[in-house]
């Protein structure tokens, strides 16, 4: 029963988006760094479309919350 609740513990998290996508830019980028020996400018590239993408999505789910409760005012 314990080993079910830490599982359920860790991938918890993975129901956010902005978690995945930042672990999907740590992923690339430590691919790119160590099986693809490229240059560090295209690790910065990778680090900022994830943070790029992380603050879009931030900003979607702002837009949402802001929405619901314009939506429930008369």
């Amino acid at each position: 029963m314990r080993l079910n609740a830490m599982v359920q513990r860790l991938i918890r998290p993975l129901a956010s988006r902005k978690v995945r996508v930042a672990l999907a830019t740590v992923v690339a980028a430590f691919a790119a760094e160590f099986g693809l020996a490229v240059s560090e400018e295209l690790i910065m590239t990778i680090l900022g479309v994830g943070v790029a993408l992380i603050l879009g999505i931030a900003h979607e789910d702002a837009g949402r919350s802001m929405a619901g409760e314009a939506r429930d005012e008369p």
